[in-house]
């Protein structure tokens, strides 16, 4: 078997690959950090880091660095696109599979069930007391990942300009958020400077040193073998899409949940946070499947549950067909609707990655795709921003008034301002002692949110809600 095209080390044989680490073993620790998956993307990558590089030693340092970085390259949940990288590397393309299945099925089980629960007990004076609290801790959650991203990201002009103007353009003049993305990329590269490119990184070696080199046998890239997974992923991906499309027409709410998610999936760079703003404007404002209220409500769900965040989007998409369920029972429609939206989020990433991992060391060096990325990645934080203040705005307000400018240029601007006297100081309150808690205290995300849903209880008790 030839080497890797820039790699310095020989390769074992492939078939001796698979005897490094057995299949079981391997099954068994996807499981377990499927159910330790708390915390968004920072704390998943942080267990699979804890467990795969540090305690099993199955992957060096430098090899779980170089295989993040290649998932924050692609659109679509980066910790669950590293787990199906890793499980690709030790067991091919079964490894994928159950690694990326297992990453996400332990949380859609939850969300599932807690959307049923949801809509039952909704108006529960219980139920929403504790949400009233989980809103407030999830503003917080969402204000310090901004803040931290910001401090790793921003530290040259051209980002903070980048940063401002995806931030205006996404907040004031509600630009698409591919557009967004698009003109980032494109400032990134043609302004860019060539040290944008990530630093090589060596790490030590460690103990997994024969196990990593396994886990660089790969096939050199053909055209045959990438027009083979383009067509199967693509048909497991789009095929169920199309046939809602055929059968349902294009007017039916499945189908228009199977395409947008889809096409939600192949721009969201940067994560779950980076896209949510998009996602809660398309869905409460254009379609209307759920309330701004809800939108938070299913936010603070993903935040408790296992898995990547993005499965917000399953309640979503619970919610938008249980309103309307056609012919069907609610419950069985919001089912489906759950499925649908779960299905298309996920099955692009088993594509992405068995697609574009043996170019792997290519796109490490890539220039282009470097300074590109460098425009991306500050663009990120503007975004970001927006979904900030607009989660912030729906927690502490419970009145909007939408503004429109005179002038030729502001008649393209829409803005929703807030009711002063419609603050909501209790919320204010939550979310800031949630935001020291996170920032100043460390404490665990799961801890704030049953404390702030535990505060919200105790408010309503007391008469304050």
């Amino acid at each position: 078997m030839p080497d890797i095209p820039g790699s310095t080390e020989k390769t074992a044989p492939e078939k001796s690959y698979h005897l490094a680490v057995p299949f079981r073993d391997a099954v068994r620790v996807w499981l377990k950090i499927s159910l330790l998956s708390f915390g968004g993307p920072a704390g998943q990558i942080a267990v699979m880091h804890r467990l795969l590089v540090d305690e099993l030693k199955w992957v060096s340092e430098r090899r779980f660095l170089d295989a993040l970085n290649f998932c924050m390259l692609l659109p679509g949940p980066e910790a669950q696109q590293l787990t199906i990288y890793l499980g690709w590397l030790l067991h091919r393309v079964r490894g994928g599979l159950v690694a990326g299945i297992l990453f996400v099925l332990p949380g859609a089980l939850t969300v599932l069930g807690l959307s049923m629960v949801y809509v039952h007990y909704q108006q529960a004076m219980a139920v929403g007391a504790a949400f009233f609290g989980v809103k407030a801790a999830v503003l917080a959650i969402v204000v310090t990942a901004v803040w931290r991203l910001a401090k790793r990201v921003l530290h040259r002009r051209l980002l903070m300009g980048i940063a401002l103007l995806s931030f205006l353009a996404s907040f004031v003049f509600s630009v698409p958020f591919p557009l967004v993305i698009i003109g980032a990329a494109l400032a990134g590269f043609l302004f860019g400077a060539d040290d944008a490119e990530p630093a090589r990184r060596d790490g030590k070696a460690a103990s997994s040193r024969a196990i990593d080199q396994m886990a660089m046998v790969a096939r050199r890239p053909t055209w045959q073998r990438s027009a083979q997974v383009m067509v199967i992923c693509g048909v497991v991906w789009l095929g169920p899409v199309i046939g809602m499309f055929w059968m349902l027409g294009p007017a039916h709410i499945f189908t228009q949940q199977g395409l947008f998610f889809s096409q939600v999936a192949v721009v969201t760079f940067g994560g779950a946070y980076a896209v949510l703003a998009y996602i809660a404007q398309q869905a409460v404002d254009n379609y209307g499947w759920l309330a701004s209220g809800e939108m938070l409500d299913g936010l603070g769900m993903a935040e408790t549950t296992p898995g990547p965040l993005i499965l917000v989007t399953q309640f979503v998409g619970f919610m938008g067909t249980y309103r309307n369920p056609g012919l069907l029972d609610p419950m069985l429609a919001g089912t489906l609707g759950a499925v649908v939206t779960t299905w298309v989020t996920f099955a692009p990433c088993f594509l992405w990655i068995f697609l574009g991992a043996p170019y792997i060391e290519s796109l490490r060096s890539n220039r282009v795709l470097a300074r590109a990325l460098f425009g991306i990645t500050a663009a990120i934080v503007g975004v970001m921003l927006n979904l900030a203040i607009w989660f912030g705005l729906q927690v502490k307000f419970s009145q909007m008034l939408a503004v429109s400018g005179p002038g030729y240029v502001m008649q393209f601007v829409t803005l929703q301002l807030p009711v002063l006297s419609s603050f909501d100081l209790l919320a204010g309150i939550i979310a800031l002692l949630s935001l020291c808690a996170l920032g100043l205290l460390r404490a665990g995300v799961v801890a704030v949110l049953v404390v702030s849903a535990a505060v919200g209880l105790g408010a309503s008790f007391a008469g304050m809600i």
